[in-house]
């Protein structure tokens, strides 16, 4: 059984929720059920499907969780991008979580290479 926390993936994708809780606290009130509760969801999937997916017992089982990881990271981009232009982060925000998020993506496909034996 692998032990997710020591994946450096997930350890990433965890301080990176977690600077999204800290980021989204001032959203407007009226967000918060709105892009304040999907932008946290969708910086938590990250974690939560390399998370999974490492107790999964083949490699191509834990590929198609680091698969859907990606997709939660691309939505998280989204989110990212539409929280700046609706004004709710600042552009030094804005930047700073983008790039970490383009590190974790990069990484979450060279996991994924490897599972697949690419």
């Amino acid at each position: 059984m692998r032990d997710f926390k020591k994946f450096e993936v997930w350890q990433l994708s965890h301080q990176l929720t977690l600077k999204i809780y800290k980021s989204t606290r001032d959203f407007p009130k009226e967000e918060l059920f709105g892009i304040t509760s999907q932008i946290r969801r969708s910086f938590a999937s990250i974690g939560y499907n390399i998370s999974e997916g490492s107790g999964r017992n083949s490699d191509k089982e834990f590929a198609n969780f680091i698969n859907i990881a990606l997709g939660s990271s691309n939505e998280a981009e989204n989110q990212l991008i539409l929280s700046k232009d609706l004004g709710y982060l600042s552009e030094n925000d804005f930047q700073q979580l983008s790039e970490e998020l383009i590190i974790l993506k990069k990484k979450l496909v060279t996991l994924w290479n490897r599972l697949n034996g690419n």
